[in-house]
C-alpha cells in the first residue's frame, strides 16, 4: 500500500471539484449544461422496470446509468460512498468509530483526489459524468434528503474500484484489533466485527459449445451478496459500449455480466493479496523508529480526526496513526506492531473493471486481465467465439516461495518485500479444457474443470489457498455428467437443492444414534421420528421437507469448525474438516445437539414437524437498508438451503427476534446467457428492482424469486422499446 501522509494544497483541490452544490445554490449555466446534456440521455425503463440507457458517449450512458440508479435506490447509493469515505459514524455514532477508522487507513481520499488530478481523459470524463448524473438527480428531487453527501465529487468512484461488497483486504486483522491498538484498550466504544465465513461468495458456471445444444457457449452468472446490493440494468452508447448486468450502487461500470461478445462472472477470491508485517519499533528523543535493513528509519505519523454522532452533535475523536514502508499499523500481536500490505484501491483496478466492459473478444479480454489490478476476485468467462476461461485471482504480488504467506511476515528485512505482480500467465487459470465447462463456487482452482483442471503442483500456495467447498463439490457432480445444456437445463443445475455436507454428517449421526442409544432410554423415544425423518432423506432442502428443517438448524449447533469456509496455507478445508469432524465425532457433539432442535421447535411452534418452507421465509416488508423482519407480516416460503451446506442457489436466512427464519444473504442477481449471432439472457433478482415500496417493481420479482423462474433480459433496443412502461430523457 502506498500510504500518503502529504496532502495536495488546499487551492489546488478547490480548482478541481469546484462543482456547485445542488441542494443549495446552483447557476443558471450549471442547470444549463446538465439539461443540454441529458438531451443526449435516453432511459427506457422495461416491464420490470429495469433501466436501460443509451447515450451517444460513454460519458453520457455514466450520467444516464446513476441517474437512474439514484431513481432506484439513492440511499444505497449514497450509504456505499459515506462509507467508502470513512464517514460512517456522523450518522451512526460511536458504534462504528473503529470502522471509520480502518477506511481511512486502508481508503486514502487524498490519494484519489490526486489520481483523478492525472487521470486520462477518457477516465476523467466518466468520472465527471459520475458526478454529474448524482447531482443532477438530487437538483431535480428536492424531496430527497440525503443522510450526509448533498453533493457527489467526481474522485469518489476512486475510493471502491472494483466493485466487490467487501472490497477491503486486511489479511485476517480485525477491526477489534485495530481498536485495542488505538485505544490502549481503555476507550471502551463497540465496534463491529467483520462477520467471518459468512458466504457471500457466488457460483460462476461457463458451458463451451461442445456441451450445450445450440453449439454456443452459456455463462452462468449467481453472486451471493446481501439483498439488494446490487440492481439490474443496462448501459448503451455510439462509442462500442452495450453491457447488461449487475452493477453495484453508486459504481459506473456493469460488474457482474455481459456485452454482445462476451460475458464476465466474478466470485470472491481466497489469493493472498495483503500481508502483515511484525515491526521493530524503537524510540530515540522521543521519536519513533523502525528497523528496516538494518537502518532505523521515522515511523509516519498521520493525524486523523472522525466525527461521530452523539446526541444530535458532532464530536470529532483524534487519532494519531502510524506506518513504516509497509503500511499502517493495524494491530500490536505478541508485543509487535503489526503493519498491513494491501493494495485496497487503485486507478488502475478502476480502468480494469470499465474496459472489461467493452471487450469485444477473448484477447481483448485477456488485455483487460493483463492489468493485474484486480484484488478481491476470480473471473468466469465466456464468449461468442466459443471460448470459456478461467482465472483465479489477478492481483498477486511475487514474494519468497519459501515463506508461507499467510503468517506475520518479519518487517525488518527486504526479504519480504512484495517483488513486483505475477504475469496473468504464471497464475492459476485455465483456457478451453477439453471437459467443455468450468465453474467455481468460492473453491479451489484445482477443481475448476475436473479431472482437467490446474495441477496444484504447477502454482506456488499463495496463489490458491482455497480449499474445497460443498457447494464446488455439488457443481462439479452435475457438470461433470450435464450435456446438451440449454439456458433452462444451466439454470436447473444452478438451482440444485442438494445439501452435500449432510451426506457425511447424517450417516455419522444415525450411526452414533444407533449404536449409543438403547430402546429402553427415554431419549431413544424423544428422537427416534426425527432420526427416521433424517434417515429417509434424500439430502434436498425443500419447502416440504421437514428433514430440511432439522438438518439445518442441528447444523448450525455443530462444532463451528465446520463452517470454516475460508482458509489459510496448510489448514484444512470445509469438506475436510466436516469429514474429519463426522469420523471422529462422539456421541455427545451429535446426539444432544439434535435433541436441542427438536425442543427448541416444539417451544416454537408446538412441534418439531416444521417444513423447511415455513421455517425459511423471504420479506420485503420496506425499502430501509437494514430490514426489520415480523412474523405476523407477509412472507413467503424459500426451499433454498444455506450455500454453506452445498446448496447451489444460496439462501441465508437468520432470526431477528422472530420465530421465523429471514433471508438477507445469497442469489441476488442471477443470469444465463448464451452467446451466439444474437444474445439470449434469462435473469432474476431478488424482490424487485426498485427500493421504493410504493414502486410495483420493489416487489414483483418475489414469487418468481421463491420459485426460481426467470424472466427474459431484453438486450436488444428494439425488445425494450417494445416492452417500455417509459421512455424519457434525465429530469423529465
Amino acid at each position: 500500500m502506498k500510504y500518503f501522509k502529504n496532502h495536495l494544497p488546499l487551492l489546488i483541490l478547490v480548482f478541481c471539484f469546484s462543482f456547485p452544490i445542488f441542494s443549495q445554490n446552483v447557476t443558471t449555466k450549471e442547470v444549463a449544461r446538465l439539461k443540454k446534456l441529458s438531451q443526449q440521455v435516453t432511459i427506457i425503463r422495461d416491464n420490470w422496470g429495469i433501466a436501460h440507457v443509451y447515450g451517444k458517449t460513454d460519458a453520457d450512458a455514466v450520467f444516464g446509468m446513476l441517474y437512474a440508479q439514484c431513481e432506484d435506490d439513492f440511499k444505497r447509493v449514497e450509504m456505499n460512498y459515506i462509507e467508502k469515505l470513512g464517514r460512517l459514524s456522523e450518522i451512526k455514532g460511536q458504534a462504528v468509530l473503529y470502522n471509520d477508522l480502518e477506511i481511512k487507513l486502508l481508503i486514502d481520499t487524498e490519494a484519489a483526489k490526486t489520481d483523478y488530478i492525472k487521470a486520462a481523459p477518457w477516465l476523467k470524463k466518466l468520472l465527471n459524468s459520475y458526478a454529474d448524473g448524482i447531482n443532477f438527480y438530487l437538483y431535480n428531487h428536492p424531496e430527497v434528503k440525503p443522510a450526509l453527501l448533498t453533493h457527489f465529487e467526481p474522485w469518489f468512484p476512486l475510493l471502491w474500484t472494483d466493485g466487490s461488497i467487501g472490497a477491503i483486504s486486511t489479511a485476517g486483522l480485525s477491526t477489534g484489533e485495530l481498536k485495542a491498538f488505538y485505544s490502549g484498550n481503555t476507550d471502551k466504544v463497540a465496534y463491529i466485527e467483520r462477520e467471518k465465513d459468512v458466504q457471500t461468495g457466488s457460483n460462476g458456471f461457463a458451458i463451451a459449445p461442445s456441451k450445450t445444444a445450440s453449439g454456443n457457449a452459456i455463462l452462468y452468472i449467481n453472486p451471493h451478496t446481501t439483498f439488494y446490493f446490487r440492481p439490474e440494468i443496462q448501459m448503451s452508447s455510439e462509442e462500442g459500449l452495450n453491457a447488461y448486468g449487475a452493477v453495484t450502487w453508486g459504481q459506473f461500470f456493469i460488474y457482474q455480466g455481459f456485452n454482445e461478445n462476451c460475458g464476465w462472472m466474478h466470485t470472491s477470491s481466497n489469493v493472498d493479496v495483503a500481508d502483515m508485517y511484525a515491526e521493530k519499533i524503537t524510540t530515540k528523543k522521543n521519536k519513533l523508529f523502525y528497523e528496516y535493513d538494518k537502518k532505523l528509519l521515522p515511523v509516519i505519523e498521520k493525524w486523523i480526526t472522525i466525527k461521530y454522532l452523539e446526541n444530535g452533535k458532532l464530536i470529532p475523536k483524534t487519532f494519531k496513526t502510524y506506518a513504516t514502508n509497509n503500511g499502517p499499523i493495524m494491530a500490536k500481536r505478541d508485543g509487535k506492531w503489526i503493519s498491513l500490505k494491501s493494495n485496497n484501491r487503485s486507478m488502475k483496478s478502476l480502468e480494469q473493471s470499465w474496459v472489461r466492459t467493452k471487450a469485444k473478444s477473448f484477447e481483448d479480454y485477456k488485455k483487460a486481465m493483463d492489468l493485474k489490478a484486480n484484488t478481491s476476485n476470480n473471473t468466469v468467462y465466456a464468449d461468442k467465439e466459443g471460448n470459456i476461461a478461467y482465472w483465479h485471482g489477478n492481483f498477486i504480488p511475487i514474494r519468497d516461495k519459501n515463506l508461507n504467506w499467510s503468517k506475520v511476515m518479519d518487517g525488518t528485512t527486504k526479504a519480504t518485500q512484495w517483488k513486483g505482480l505475477h504475469d496473468v500467465s504464471e497464475t492459476v487459470h485455465s483456457y478451453n479444457p477439453i471437459n467443455g465447462w468450468l465453474q467455481n463456487c468460492n473453491s479451489t482452482p484445482y477443481t475448476a474443470a475436473g479431472d482437467h483442471s490446474p495441477k496444484k503442483e504447477n502454482y506456488l500456495p499463495y496463489m490458491a489457498p482455497d480449499g474445497e467447498s460443498f457447494r464446488g463439490l455439488n457443481a462439479v457432480r452435475l457438470l461433470s455428467k450435464g450435456t446438451k445444456y440449454t439456458l433452462d437445463k444451466v439454470i436447473a443445475d444452478g438451482y440444485d437443492t442438494k445439501l452435500t455436507a449432510f451426506e457425511v454428517l447424517i450417516p455419522s449421526l444415525i450411526s452414533s444414534f444407533e449404536k449409543n442409544i438403547s430402546t429402553e432410554d427415554a431419549l431413544y423415544n424423544e428422537l427416534i421420528e426425527p432420526i427416521s425423518q433424517l434417515k429417509n432423506w434424500d439430502y434436498y432442502a425443500k419447502e416440504n421437507s421437514v428433514a430440511t428443517t432439522l438438518a439445518i438448524e442441528w447444523g448450525y449447533k455443530l462444532d463451528k469448525i465446520i463452517q470454516k469456509v475460508y482458509i489459510d496455507e496448510g489448514e484444512m478445508d470445509q469438506v475436510e474438516n466436516t469429514r474429519n469432524f463426522a469420523k471422529n465425532a462422539l456421541p455427545e457433539q451429535l446426539i444432544p445437539q439434535l435433541k436441542m432442535v427438536v425442543d427448541e421447535l416444539k417451544i416454537k411452534f408446538g412441534s418439531w414437524q416444521i417444513p423447511w418452507g415455513e421455517m425459511n421465509r423471504f420479506q420485503r416488508s420496506s425499502g430501509e437498508i437494514n430490514l426489520i423482519y415480523n412474523d405476523g407480516l407477509e412472507s413467503l416460503p424459500i426451499a433454498y438451503g444455506p450455500a454453506i451446506w452445498g446448496s447451489l442457489p444460496a439462501y441465508k436466512s437468520s432470526y431477528q427476534d422472530t420465530k421465523k427464519r429471514y433471508g438477507f444473504n445469497g442469489n441476488s442477481f442471477v443470469c444465463a446467457v448464451e452467446f451466439g449471432p444474437k444474445v439470449k439472457a434469462k435473469s432474476l433478482l431478488a424482490g424487485g428492482n426498485s427500493g421504493d415500496p410504493k414502486s410495483k417493481h420493489f416487489y414483483d420479482q418475489a414469487d418468481r424469486y421463491r420459485k426460481g423462474q426467470f424472466k427474459e433480459v431484453l438486450f436488444y433496443k428494439d425488445e425494450a422499446q417494445k416492452n417500455a412502461e417509459r421512455s424519457y430523457h434525465p429530469g423529465e
